[in-house]
Formats: C-alpha cells, structure tokens, sequence
C-alpha cells in the first residue's frame, strides 16, 4: 500500500516506520522546518505533499492520506471530494477541537451535560469576571496551536490564582517586547467552572458512517511530576483499554454519529470527560490521532494499522481486532521538555542507545523527537520528546511494570519519565469507583 502523511510535526513517526518495515511504500510532509529532522534517515520526506497526489492517484485502491492535525480538516474535506481515500478528521472536526464552545453546544445536542464556560478575549475581563464570580475555575486556551503549558486549572475556593494570572498574563499581553509567545498573537480562552470527579476519555474510530468497535477507554496523566504535580504538558503516559467501554460508548459517541457523518469526519475521535456521582461532564474534543495515544492504542492492537485504516475507508467491517487488559504508556523526555527553550544548547543531538539484551522491551518503544545520523539514533525536533515505551497487562499496574521495564532499556543522558502511570487508576482506585457508578459496564 502508499501513504501520504501530512502534519506538522511528524507525531506520527513511528506509525510510519512501522508500515515502512512490514513492507509499504510511505512518504512523509512535515510542515514546520525547525520539525524536518524527526526520522530523518528512517524515513522518505516530501516538501510538497500535494505534488505527491499523482503518485496515489496510481494505486488508487491501494493508497490513502493520513493527516495528523486538527487544523487541515478543509484540505481533507476537498481531497475526499476528489476520489481520495483519507483519514484524520474534516472540517467539522478541527472545529470541535479548536472552538470549545462549539465542541460544547454539540456534545448538549447531544444530550449531554456540560459545565459552565464562558468565552473570553480579554484577560483583564476574565479577571473581573472571576473577581465578581468567585470560584474554582480551569483557563483553557482555543485554537488547534494552543500551548497546552499555558492551560491552568485554578486550586484556590475564590478564585485568586485565576485572578492574579490573568493579571499576569494581561501584563504580558500589554508589553510589547515580551518574549511570551502570548505576546505575539491574540488571546483567545475559556474559563470553566471546575468540576470533581475523575478524569476520564472515550475514543473511537469513525469510517464516515458509523464507529467501529471497541471504543477504547483512556485515563490521561498530564502533569510532569509523579503524583500529578507540576506543569500541564499535555501528556505524560496514559492507561487504556478497550473492554466495558460500551456504557460510555452509548452515553458519549454514539449521539455524534449524525453530526459526524454530516460533517464527513474519517478517523480516530475522542471525547474527555470528568465523571461523578452526578453523571459525566464532557470537557473537550480530540479531533485526529492523539499523541501519544495511538502507540498506547497499538499495543492492544492484534491487527496491523494498515488493516484498520483499509477498514475505515472502504466501509467493509465495523470491528477492531484488540486483547483484554491495559496497556500502559510512559513517555520519554529530555531538558527543557515541556518546553523548547534551550533545547539546542541542552540536549538535541544526544545520543539514544538501546539495550541490544532486551529484545522484548524494544518492541514497546516507539520513538519521536529523534534522527538517524552516521548510524547513531540521535534526539531531534524541538522540545526533548524521545518517544514512548508501552507495556500490556492485565492490571494498570501490571501494564505499567511493563512499559517501565520498555523505558529501562533506553539509555540518553538525562532521560526523565513518570514512573506512577496508572496508579491512582488501579490500586488509586478510579476504575472500581467508575464501575460502582456503572460507566464502565
């Protein structure tokens, strides 16, 4: 088969290398410069990816795009009108992703209970708000490109640190020479109204017409530090599964199914919740593959990706072939990670090693921020995102003593990971409690 894969940050590397080693043809548009390093000798690249059309256009069949972001859901769109077969998201779906409030009005159409959000572009308004408001409040900023660092979710009853934030944040707004990379766009955000519970995803792949089941359930950990402490980074390893999805399956996805196929969504979609006593609360959209979950995803796999993608554009099964249990997903970084400042002085060009006496361990790794040099794997990109090593198991646990062991093999001078994934999930207690609430049933 011929893949075409378009992104910006080639986040979808190692899926890539992995069709390029089970014998397909793959070619690769990364679209930010500073990104073209990310596999490079491992991979073939393309500076024009609509200049490659021709070249799927001959195995018409046989050949499909695969985008990675939730900002090129238009050029989808036309491409599919054109006779293409492609998979990621549409239009619709950059939208449910980008534009929260959007995403909220559809998940109500739904049938769905959502928190209160209110829309601002202006942070000394915000702070006003909250001041004459107070409260626990999650700031969140819209647009596919958001800093997920920048996001907060507020701690004090009165909303105090969301105010002097804001106020913080507004300074830099109003300095015109500030480095903050705030600085040079506009400000565009929610508050939401904080909600206890546990944090919870439903996802599930879309052919255009209907999901294809299982749906995988997910528990993300997002902060940098063991037990949940420091920045949000956007993920630091997640448990998923996908056995008793089908409660949350029914509730969450399942009322999307018109809205999806008017919108022509084709791909993975999935949908965050917090869930308590009271019922689940939708919170946001992922609208293409996430990172780093579809290597989490694969290790429940028992099909090759080229297969479930086949499935999907030609509508022929609504099945995923998957095993019992959970698959855990540690993710490797290196300084400044979660951010960029710095990289090039602290650690891009370093070299990754791997033990060669754990064969088993190297078949959980799934590289990213790296490139092939005088045949020494090297780290590359932009922010000191190595990869991800995932393990399978019958517990969370279980499932995160294997990916650890899958960490352990790589071997980069000041390599740092969380060791606690899934750990408030299992022995914490969140999947029985999810269970005695029956959501995962």
């Amino acid at each position: 088969m011929r893949f075409l894969g378009v992104g910006e940050s080639n986040d979808l590397a190692a899926m890539y290398h992995g069709l390029v080693q089970r014998g397909h043809e793959v070619r690769v548009h990364v679209r930010d410069p500073a990104c073209r390093d990310v596999f490079a000798g491992m991979l073939q690249f393309t500076d024009d990816w609509q200049r490659e059309l021709g070249w799927l256009r001959a195995a018409p069949d046989e050949g499909m795009v695969l985008f990675e972001t939730a900002d090129q859901g238009a050029a989808q769109d036309a491409l599919r009108r054109e006779g293409f077969q492609v998979v990621g998201g549409s239009a619709l779906g950059d939208r449910l992703e980008a534009d929260r409030e959007f995403g909220q009005s559809i998940l109500r159409q739904a049938g769905l209970k959502t928190a209160a959000s209110h829309h601002f572009q202006d942070c000394e308004a915000a702070a006003d708000f909250v001041a004459r408001r107070p409260g626990r409040y999650v700031l969140k900023f819209n647009g596919a490109h958001a800093l997920r660092t920048r996001n907060y979710v507020g701690v004090h009853g009165q909303g105090l640190d969301v105010v002097a934030l804001l106020r913080h944040l507004h300074g830099q707004l109003q300095a015109q020479d500030h480095p903050s990379a705030l600085a040079a766009r506009s400000v565009d955000f929610v508050l939401m109204d904080y909600l206890e519970g546990i944090e919870v995803g439903v996802g599930a792949y879309f052919n255009g017409q209907a999901f294809l089941q299982p749906a995988c359930v997910d528990f993300e950990h997002k902060r940098f530090f063991p037990g949940d402490l420091g920045e949000l980074t956007g993920e630091m390893g997640t448990i998923v599964s996908y056995r008793f999805s089908q409660s949350l399956f029914r509730t969450v996805l399942q009322p999307l199914t018109e809205v999806l196929r008017d919108g022509g969504y084709c791909g993975y979609i999935n949908v965050n919740l917090i869930a308590n006593e009271h019922g689940l609360w939708p919170l946001e959209f992922t609208s293409r593959f996430g990172y780093p979950g579809y290597a989490i995803c694969e290790a429940l796999h028992t099909e090759p990706w080229e297969r479930i993608f086949a499935s999907m554009v030609h509508q022929s099964r609504l099945q995923v072939a998957t095993r019992a249990g959970f698959a855990a997903g540690v993710v490797l970084t290196v300084p400044p990670f979660p951010y960029s400042y710095g990289y090039e002085t602290l650690s891009k060009g370093l070299p990754v090693c791997v033990l060669d006496n754990d064969v088993q361990a190297q078949a959980h790794l799934h590289f990213a921020e790296v490139e092939m040099t005088d045949g020494q794997l090297v780290t590359s990109g932009v922010s000191g995102y190595v990869g991800v090593a995932t393990g399978v198991g019958p517990t969370p646990a279980a499932a995160n003593a294997k990916a650890l062991r899958a960490a352990q093999a790589v071997v980069v001078p000041n390599l740092r990971y969380r060791h606690d994934i899934g750990e408030r999930v299992g022995r914490g207690g969140q999947w029985q409690q999810l269970r005695r609430w029956g959501y995962l049933a």
